[in-house]
């Protein structure tokens, strides 16, 4: 579900407010570390689904049920873990090393936020 207008308003003056308090914590939000996290965790837990399902063919073969259950419930676990993650991946960036990119562009996206925000308030108050 998308932000309504308010709220992405909202959400970009907190952006703008944690890089004027804090620029160096705010350009580390901007690394990779959360999405290398993340795609590591959706490996894991593919690799995970996969023991699940020898945990289950195991029991099955073996007759004992409970192990198909724990395999099942293992492969239930890591399939959650895996769309959860891969669905974060994308639109997250979390803690990480600095990016390789000049900081120019970063500047001209909060310069573009920016202007975007004020053409909005100019919008609102000639209203």
């Amino acid at each position: 579900m998308p932000l309504s207008e308010h709220e992405q308003r909202l959400l970009e003056q907190m952006e703008r407010a944690l890089y004027a308090e804090d620029p160096k914590f705010a350009s580390a939000l901007e690394g990779t570390g959360l999405r290398t996290y993340t795609r590591r965790r959706v490996y894991q837990a593919a690799a995970g689904f996969v023991v699940g399902i020898g945990l289950l063919m195991g029991g099955m073969v073996a007759q004992l049920i409970w192990v198909s259950v724990v395999g099942f419930l293992v492969m239930l676990g890591c399939a959650v873990l895996a769309v959860t993650g891969w669905r974060r991946g994308p639109v997250g960036q979390g803690a990480g090393p600095k990016p390789t990119s000049p900081p120019r562009r970063k500047a001209g996206v909060m310069d573009r936020m920016e202007q975007r925000w004020q053409r909005r308030r100019d919008e609102h108050d000639g209203m």
